[in-house]
């Protein structure tokens, strides 16, 4: 079918709420003759192809969703504007890959074709800086954490030895400042 003919029967699917078949099919049997096409499509065939179209949406949105939750959740909105058709692509494969598999029995199924999704998906992460930015963060956050632990250990040790020197509270708390860098 023309894309023209698929794209607006797409949209005349959803806009239909994935039901009256029978009136999109004579809907579009009516352009494609319009159109000088000799062809009629049966209610059926055009209820069978909406309900495979209407999963591949239901699993891209899902794919989709769950892909910008997880860059957000991470910190990565950037990439995730910046990778978002990369993510599209590879998840469309993934429906196609997902839909063949489903309709096969155990000793049918090609572990090689999950694998390649999963490589593809690996890929796509590790040329967009995904993963180094992931590395990157967790590291700054594990010497963020040990600075605030140093600082807190070496405050405590401050009041101790103030406390044992018998300081005054000024005095102390001058000092604090000053080794602790907080103020000049």
């Amino acid at each position: 079918m023309p894309e023209e003919f698929r794209d607006w029967l797409h949209q005349a699917l959803k806009e239909g709420g994935w039901s009256g078949y029978t009136k999109i099919a004579d809907d579009l049997n009516t352009k494609l003759q319009a159109a000088g096409y000799e062809v009629s499509i049966g209610k059926s065939a055009v209820h069978e192809y909406g309900q495979e179209y209407r999963e591949f949406v239901k699993y891209q949105e899902q794919a989709s969703q769950w892909a910008a939750d997880w860059m957000n959740d991470n910190g990565l909105e950037e990439e995730a504007q910046r990778h978002n058709v990369l993510f599209q692509m590879v998840t469309t494969l993934a429906f196609k890959v997902m839909q063949s598999q489903m309709t096969k029995t155990g000793d049918e199924i090609k572990p090689q074709d999950l694998h390649f999704i999963g490589k593809m998906l690996k890929d796509i992460m590790h040329s967009s800086g995904i993963r180094q930015k992931l590395k990157d963060d967790e590291r700054k956050r594990i010497e963020e954490d040990a600075r605030k632990a140093a600082a807190a250990e070496m405050a405590d040790n401050l009041d101790t030895a103030s406390a044992e020197a018998g300081l005054s509270a000024k005095a102390a708390e001058a000092l604090r400042n000053r080794v602790l860098g907080l103020k000049r």
